[in-house]
């Protein structure tokens, strides 16, 4: 795999011809960095479910963050999440 170009061809694009009203963010709600970055936040806990290793097991979060639908929501450890926003677990 260390031959592999992460590269594509043009006939792989798509033509779009608008983005449909519900998918787009208005640019002024994004806090855009000089370096076209943007600091993301989470809304809300959807699920709690736990990830089994050999030795320990680990609690995670499935977390919907601003900007994002219920479907684009991701698995993250808890602890992490504890730590950084602390607000999420309160009540």
């Amino acid at each position: 795999m260390t031959r592999v170009h992460p590269v594509f061809h043009v006939s792989q694009l798509r033509k779009c011809l608008r983005v449909p009203e519900d998918e787009e963010v208005p640019i002024d709600v994004l806090d855009i960095q000089d370096t076209l970055e943007y600091k993301e936040h989470p809304i809300k806990i959807l699920g709690h479910d736990t990830k089994e290793t050999r030795s320990k097991t680990i609690p995670m979060c499935n977390v919907q963050w601003r900007n994002h639908t219920e479907r684009e929501a991701t698995w993250e450890q808890e602890s992490d999440l504890r730590l950084q926003y602390p607000y999420l677990f309160d009540g």
